[in-house]
C-alpha cells in the first residue's frame, strides 16, 4: 500500500481526484482522504447520505470524508486495517500531518501557487517538524520563473524541507477552470476537455507512483478511458 500526501493550502481536491482516477483505471483500489479543514469534498462528490464522516464511492474510487485517522476509516468500512494499493491524502493543517503519519508516506507533494498567502500558509503546516521531510513541489502558475521558484526556496529557509530538483507545473488557465467547473457540475471526471499541459502533468504523477513497469498498461488504459468518455 502506497500512501501519498498532498500537501498545502492551496486547492488542490480536484488535482487529488484526478490523479487518484488515473490510478484506477489500471485497476488499483484507490483510497482518497479529505482531510482539510474546509472539507471540500463534502460539497463537490454527490452521495446520497452525507454524514458528519463517511466513505464515498465516486468514479470507482473511495473518498473518505470527516475522518481523523486510518483506523477510524477502518472502522467505518468494517474492516481491521484498510487494504488499498494508494491512499492519497489531502492535508493542509499539522494535525492531519501528524494523525496520518504523513512522514512515513511513499511521496508527499507540496501544492501551491505563487500567490503568498498559498505559499506562507502551505508551509506552515510544517513549522513544527523536528526532521527533514522531502517533497516534491506541484506549481499552479501562469507564467513559470526560475524567480518564482528561487522565491518559494528562499520563504522556506529555516523549514526542515528537502525539496526534489524537479518541479511539476499545472497552467493558471481559464480553459482548464472552466473543464472542471464544469465536471464539478456535471459530477463526473473527464480529461480530454483539460489543456495538454494539465493533463500531461497529471499523468507525470500518476506514471511516477504507479512505477515504470505499469507504464505502458497505465497508458493504455487512459487510451481506453478516453474513449468511453
Amino acid at each position: 500500500m502506497k500512501i501519498v500526501g498532498f500537501l498545502g493550502a492551496y486547492d488542490k481536491t480536484d488535482l487529488i481526484i484526478y490523479v487518484a482516477k488515473m490510478l484506477s483505471i489500471t485497476n488499483k483500489k484507490v483510497l482518497v482522504i479529505d482531510s482539510t479543514v474546509e472539507g471540500k469534498s463534502r460539497y463537490i462528490v454527490p452521495t446520497i447520505n452525507p454524514t458528519i464522516s463517511y466513505v464515498t464511492n465516486f468514479y470507482e474510487i473511495d473518498i473518505a470524508i470527516g475522518f481523523d485517522n486510518y483506523t477510524n476509516i477502518a472502522q467505518y468500512l468494517g474492516k481491521k486495517q484498510l487494504d488499498y494499493d494508494f491512499i492519497l491524502i489531502d492535508v493542509d493543517n499539522y494535525e492531519s500531518f501528524e494523525n496520518f503519519k504523513i512522514k512515513q508516506a511513499y511521496k508527499n507533494y507540496f501544492v501551491t501557487s505563487f500567490s503568498l498567502y498559498s505559499i506562507k500558509k502551505g508551509l506552515s503546516i510544517l513549522e513544527q517538524l523536528k526532521e527533514p521531510i522531502k517533497l516534491s513541489k506541484v506549481i499552479f502558475s501562469k507564467d513559470v520563473s526560475n524567480e518564482e521558484n528561487e522565491y518559494l526556496n528562499y520563504l522556506s529557509l529555516g523549514y526542515k524541507v528537502q525539496w526534489d530538483e524537479y518541479r511539476i507545473y499545472f497552467p493558471l488557465e481559464a480553459g482548464d477552470q472552466t473543464a472542471i467547473i464544469d465536471n464539478e457540475k456535471l459530477s463526473r471526471i473527464r480529461f480530454k476537455n483539460l489543456s495538454a499541459q494539465y493533463r500531461e502533468s497529471l499523468q507525470y504523477i500518476a506514471e511516477e507512483l504507479l512505477g515504470e513497469e505499469e507504464i505502458n498498461n497505465f497508458m493504455k488504459a487512459l487510451r481506453n478511458f478516453d474513449k468511453r468518455d
